[in-house]
Order: C-alpha cells, then structure tokens, then sequence
C-alpha cells in the first residue's frame, strides 16, 4: 500500500473580491433609484408649500412637532409617489419622461418599491397622528388615498381624474396650516384653493405637448379626450379661480401689501399666457412655455407670502422684564 497521500480535490476558484470603488457605486446608484422614485420636483414642491402653510399659520410650534409635521408630510409624499411608480411601471414604459425610471428601466423590483411605499405611508401617517395632530394626519390620509387609489387608476378612465388629482397636490399648505392650529380656517382653505386652481392649467398645459405619449401610455387627458378647445376654455377657467383665489389672502390676514402687488402682476401674466393659447400658431411651443411660466408663478407667489408674512404669520416674541408701577397720589388741602 502507498504511503502517498491521495490528491484531494481542488475547491472551486472564488469570486474574486467585488473592487471597493464598484461597490460604493453600486450603493450609490441604490440611493439614486430610491430617490427617483420619490419624485424628487415633486417632492421638493411639497416641502416648499408645506413650510409655507407652517410660515403664515398664527400661533406657536414646538421643534418636535415641526420635525413631525415636515418629516411625516414628506414621507407621505414620498410613499404615495413610489406606490404611483409602482402603479405605473408598465405605462411609464411608453413615455421618454418616464420610461427611464428604476421600475420600467427593471433597476428596481416591483414588490421591494411596493412594500417601500406602503410601510413609508404607515410611518409617517402614525408620526403625524402622534406628534402633530388628528386633522393633518386625516388630511394626509385623503390625500394618500385619493393619489395613489383613486387619481392613479382614474387616469386610464377620464380626464377628470386631473381635477381628483389637484386634491392631494393641494393638501401640503393646509396640513402645515393645520400642524400649527389644529383646525381647517378661511385662510388655510384659501392657501389649499391656490395649489388645487394651479394644478390644472399646469398639468394641462403638460398634456398638450405630451399629448402623443400619454395617448400611447393609455392615459386620459384633456386635449385628447375633450379637444384641444376645450381645454384651452378649462385652463383659462382655472387660471381665473387661481388668480382670484390667490387676491384673497391680503384680506384674510395671512398676507400684506407687498404680496398682493406682486401677486396680481404674477396673475396677469398667468392669464396672458393662457390667453395666448387660443391663438398661438404652433401650440406645443406656447404648452412648453405655459407650462414653465406655471413654475415660476408659484415659486414666486411663495416667495411673496413667505416675504411678507400678514398679522397672521408668525411673530418673535421675547421675554421683556415686567415694567414697574406707579402711583400717583394728590393729597387735598384742607
């Protein structure tokens, strides 16, 4: 028998080591997918609209319930719009806008952006429930359940799904107005009025000139649906509630002079550009046009109130020492 020990067989060669440089991009283009899916114009508009209701709302908020109400409308947001992607993914296949998005480009698994969306939803609902209060986390609510189940599925049915959609659009001014009083007033409807007016001209706008993919992608919109006529008539109706809507917040308090004039030259304009779409020779260029200027007007409207802030915006208030007293007294002559 021979002493030489058997040859034992050779392992499989391993992978070699993935570089580090690769696997921080790999993690990196994670975060970008994730972050795609939040919808980040979107997201950003939110924020913007959310801390303006916080900014003209009167009264007082503690830093928590701050944090609660801006972290937990963002996270609402960012729920409702990964569940839309998610909704979406096979239409988005049809649009060049969206068809490079993490689910249509498969970067992204349906079932992880579906569970991502729904469990972000449900935090964030229960944080503003807890530390905020119950009437901004029921408004959050509709407005999670109006995007995702009724506005997202109503868009393949009827052009009307455009107008359920400006009600969630609407909500963040009011649920930053309502974090801070706990109540729906005049003046945070009127904050929600000018979100829900703009949306419609804005996104009509949009679907003239993206009229032939939203069409491929099965999706209803105005122009194709109602003509282009009559959509022009919807937008100008819109666009004259918003400008009248927006002329309101001086006399209900929440804004000064200042915001009124800037506002009313904002409005002119918005009607102008609304106006000019009944005659423009080459309509996909005045929608383009629109649409950007529809951009603009609402950076600035914010820009205005959150400038000048009415008697119900908020006020810096300091401890001031207690002044003394005195008394004077006048004694008689006899």
């Amino acid at each position: 028998m021979s002493d030489t020990p058997s040859a034992q067989p050779t392992p499989p060669p391993s992978a070699p080591p993935q570089p580090r440089s690769e696997a921080r991009a790999s993690e990196v283009s994670v975060w970008r997918d994730l972050a795609a899916l939040m919808k980040p114009n979107i997201t950003l508009l939110v924020v913007i609209t959310s801390a303006g209701g916080l900014w003209m709302a009167p009264g007082s908020i503690d830093s928590l319930t701050l944090v609660a109400t801006i972290m937990g409308t963002l996270g609402v947001v960012v729920g409702a719009n990964t569940l839309n992607c998610y909704l979406e993914r096979e239409s988005d296949k049809f649009m060049a806008r969206t068809k490079g998005r993490p689910l249509p480009a498969g970067r992204v698994k349906a079932r992880g952006a579906l569970f991502y969306g729904l469990a972000l939803a449900l935090i964030s609902l229960v944080a503003l429930w807890a530390w905020v209060n119950k009437t901004t986390a029921l408004l959050a609510l509709i407005a999670f359940v109006s995007y995702v189940w009724v506005y997202t599925p109503m868009k393949r049915l009827s052009p009307q799904a455009l107008t359920v959609g400006s009600l969630p659009g609407a909500m963040p001014p009011l649920m930053g107005w309502t974090a801070v009083t706990g109540s729906i007033d005049a003046p945070g409807l009127a904050l929600f009025g000018v979100l829900f007016f703009w949306q419609i001209p804005h996104f009509i706008a949009i679907a003239f000139y993206r009229q032939r993919e939203y069409e491929l992608a099965g999706l209803k919109t105005m122009p194709s649906q109602y003509g282009h006529s009559n959509a022009l008539w919807q937008s100008l109706f819109w666009s004259l509630l918003l400008v009248a809507t927006s002329l309101t917040l001086e006399p209900l308090g929440v804004a000064g002079r200042l915001y009124s004039v800037i506002t009313a030259l904002l409005g002119a304009v918005f009607l102008w550009y609304s106006l000019k779409g009944f005659t423009a020779p080459k309509r996909n260029f005045w929608a383009r046009r629109f649409f950007l200027y529809t951009l603009v007007y609402l950076t600035l409207l914010f820009g205005a109130l959150i400038i000048d802030a009415g008697p119900m915006g908020p006020e810096l208030s300091l401890p001031l020492p207690e002044a003394p007293s005195y008394s004077l007294h006048i004694r008689s002559t006899p």
